[in-house]
């Protein structure tokens, strides 16, 4: 007896389909921005030591080069992956859509608030590390903010909702004035992705070995919050995969930055700073 009929293997099918598309939101964000951490080179382990070593090199300019043309190539997918998460029976799973709403939370407004909490807690407990971390996490947060900001301004690309059969529509300027039109790239990936890098980068200098649990929980978790964008219709595939890199970039280079160049005026000023009873004072800056 044939257990499947004839008429049942198209929606079988499908069903396969949407699945495959929901694991592979959720798995090539994480591997994109593996692929551009590992160019991006290890933290120095010495943060008393300038680095020698510029803060962008040719390996970025490659590392970039790749995850761009990995956008261009997912573009023509982008229309695929976001009507099987569209299905109605995707939709109607009400799992799906508490943890979406609960994953961009967490990216917003969560990864500020955490990172503000970690640096209030750190300074006021005497923390050095913990300082450290919130600090230059809600820092590289606001790096990459700014950076898709003006992407997504200049871009103007359409929603998904707008239209889930125009992935290519494309209006510059558009994003300026209109909010439909600022999809291109995901700041809530934006967020995710700029705190896993830090989190896993600053941690890393700590306990070396630390990125090999560390690193897969944040990335992981970074990259569920583009998922739920997708699920929720507000993204394409593309434009969280363009937000994973520019998160993880932003994240990687904070932190380099900030190690290899102990004196630097945000550092001296936010890490420096005292409380006492009579309240915060702050190290002078020249």
């Amino acid at each position: 007896m044939r257990l499947v009929s004839r008429p049942c293997r198209p929606l079988l099918a499908a069903r396969v389909s949407r699945r495959v598309a929901l694991a592979a939101l959720l798995v090539a964000p994480v591997l994109f921005s593996g692929a551009i951490a590992a160019p991006l080179g290890a933290q120095p382990s010495d943060t008393t030591r300038r680095s020698i070593e510029p803060l962008f090199t040719s390996r970025d300019a490659v590392a970039a080069g790749i995850f761009a043309a990995a956008t261009v190539i997912s573009i023509p997918f982008d229309r695929r992956a976001a009507e099987g998460l569209q299905n109605p029976n995707e939709q109607a799973n009400r799992f799906l859509h508490h943890q979406a709403t609960n994953a961009r939370l967490i990216a917003q407004p969560g990864s500020l608030i955490i990172g503000g909490a970690l640096y209030a807690v750190g300074r006021l407990g005497h923390n050095a590390r913990m300082a450290d971390l919130g600090l230059h996490g809600t820092e590289a947060i606001a790096v990459g903010l700014g950076t898709v900001t003006v992407i997504k301004s200049l871009a103007g690309r359409a929603r998904p909702y707008v239209d889930i059969e125009r992935p290519g529509d494309f209006n510059f300027g558009k994003g300026l004035t209109h909010e439909d039109y600022r999809s291109f790239p995901s700041g809530h990936t934006v967020m995710a992705f700029a705190a896993a890098a830090a989190v896993t980068a600053e941690t890393s200098q700590w306990w070396p070995k630390s990125r090999w649990y560390i690193g897969p929980v944040m990335y992981g978790g970074a990259a569920i919050v583009g998922a739920s964008r997708m699920y929720n219709n507000k993204h394409w595939m593309s434009d969280v995969l363009v937000g994973s890199a520019i998160g993880t970039f932003s994240g990687l280079k904070v932190v380099r930055y900030h190690h290899s160049h102990p004196g630097n005026r945000i550092d001296k000023w936010l890490l420096s700073a005292s409380v006492g009873p009579n309240g915060v004072s702050f190290a002078v800056v020249p």
